[in-house]
């Protein structure tokens, strides 16, 4: 079936209230999904916003590929909202994947929600004060702190979103699925509230490597539902990865055991079921700051040594989180046989100092000369790949942001927003396993009228205006000097 509409938005008229930015909410929302959704597919999305007094005819709603529901008290007590869910649902087939993303403008428990939406995973936009309790909305999507959570949680629904797009668009062509989705599956347990974020990083670049990471569910919090599901999908999975920290964990109703515990239980009787160890691994990562556990919870990770001490096919780590994410790195990334798919670095044999230089297609010409400059000036260019298979051009970004010494984006024909999800992708390649400091960062705009330096003063950005060659040429040699004396 040819979809006319990739996204639709349904959401409640009163959350579309007024940003800093004079637009409405759901309006910047669009907007910024629309941009992180360029990112990750490459192309332009349709995306198409739908008030809770908008009526879309059944036929149109079958043209809809994905939906996103904006989830608040408003929109649950909104009965035309609540149509739009049920008309989207009669459209779905059973045999598609998920193609329904709630979002969690405002809190609400898994009873308040719908009952179809109950068990899908949520991604909550708003901002929750951990030591007050109060609840705001992101009035600005562009602060220090919506960059870190807000973004964060953005570029994880735009990938889950481009997962489900790739899988409905493509169902009937089986040999272009095949190699997207004939993956290795790895079940990634549930953590306590305290490391929910670190397992979102690591769930991010599995999904990024290829790998099906599962429950892709939220759990039940019935003990009985709960096992059957976790027994179910562990057996789907021939690696688990479990992250212990201070906190016990959820409790499920009819049991006295945390689902972390359950989960590790579980994932143990496996290991001890399977007689080649080769077919299920398990890797156990416990936070060296225990200091705030409990003594239920340290004696739990006391019982968890005790038992992994003498398992095969298991591996415990009391280390910091980043040696551990170099580890997972190592293990399924590197050492299943895929680094031909790791980017070209493999093939550059110089010692230079490597200069990433981030751009877009259409800006090819334009970079050239500037290319050019930094290799006769004795560096090693890497640049972005545009041609080829989606999960292989991600493949070889996310290589050159581990090995690049220092950055260089070049702003031709983009906008502001392409520049602030470069320098996005920057901030997270710690979480993409780099292992060495970042010597320099610049941006090179050839509109200087666009250039906000207000915005990038705390972000250790070098500004270079190409306003003519000569000037562009000896800004780029003060910033590649700079380099030499920081290496």
């Amino acid at each position: 079936m040819a979809y006319e509409i990739d996204v639709l938005i349904a959401y409640a008229d009163a959350d579309n209230h007024s940003t800093e930015s004079n637009n409405g909410w759901i309006e910047d929302f669009k907007k910024f999904l629309e941009l992180m959704l360029v990112q990750v597919l490459g192309s332009d999305t349709n995306v198409l916003l739908k008030s809770e007094h908008d009526h879309i005819a059944g036929a149109n709603m079958k043209k809809a590929a994905i939906l996103v529901p904006i989830l608040s008290p408003t929109f649950v007590e909104s009965g035309e909202c609540l149509d739009t869910l049920e008309d989207f649902f009669k459209t779905v087939e059973k045999d598609h994947p998920t193609r329904v993303f709630k979002v969690l403008k405002k809190p609400l428990s898994q009873s308040e929600q719908p009952t179809k939406l109950r068990e899908l995973l949520g991604y909550e936009l708003f901002n929750l004060n951990m030591d007050t309790g109060e609840v705001t909305d992101y009035t600005n999507f562009f602060t220090v702190e919506a960059e870190r959570d807000f973004w964060m949680k953005m570029v994880d629904l735009a990938y889950d979103i481009h997962e489900s797009l790739l899988a409905v668009k493509y169902k009937d062509k089986k040999s272009d699925t095949k190699s997207i989705y004939a993956r290795r599956s790895i079940y990634l347990a549930e953590t306590g509230h305290d490391l929910v974020i670190q397992k979102n990083i690591i769930k991010r670049e599995l999904q990024r490597h290829g790998y099906r990471v599962l429950p892709d569910h939220t759990l039940p919090h019935d003990l009985g539902e709960l096992r059957k599901i976790v027994e179910k999908v562990i057996e789907e999975c021939s690696f688990s990865i479990h992250l212990i920290g201070s906190s016990y964990g959820e409790i499920p109703q009819g049991s006295d055991q945390s689902v972390v515990d359950i989960q590790n239980q579980l994932a143990t009787e496996k290991n001890s079921r399977v007689k080649n160890k080769a077919e299920f691994t398990r890797l156990v990562w416990i936070s060296p700051q225990l200091d705030k556990a409990s003594e239920k919870q340290l004696a739990f990770i006391e019982s968890i040594k005790r038992d992994m001490s003498s398992s095969e096919g298991v591996e415990i780590l009391q280390t910091p989180l980043e040696d551990f994410k170099n580890i997972v790195r190592g293990e399924l990334i590197e050492g299943r046989g895929d680094k031909h798919l790791l980017g070209t670095l493999g093939d550059v044999k110089s010692n230079a100092p490597r200069v990433y230089v981030l751009h877009d297609k259409a800006d090819m010409k334009e970079v050239a000369s500037v290319k050019k400059y930094i290799e006769d000036e004795g560096y090693t260019v890497l640049t972005p790949t545009f041609e080829g298979e989606l999960l292989d051009l991600r493949r070889h970004h996310i290589e050159n942001l581990r090995e690049f010494d220092a950055a260089i984006i070049f702003q031709g024909k983009m906008n502001h927003q392409w520049v602030r999800m470069k320098l996005l992708d920057l901030l997270k390649a710690p979480g993409f396993g780099r292992k060495k400091p970042i010597q320099g960062k610049a941006i090179i705009n050839s509109q200087p009228q666009e250039i906000l330096p207000a915005i990038y003063e705390s972000a250790d950005i070098t500004l270079i205006r190409n306003v003519e060659t000569e000037s562009l040429d000896s800004q780029l040699k003060s910033f590649l000097e700079d380099l030499k004396v920081t290496a």
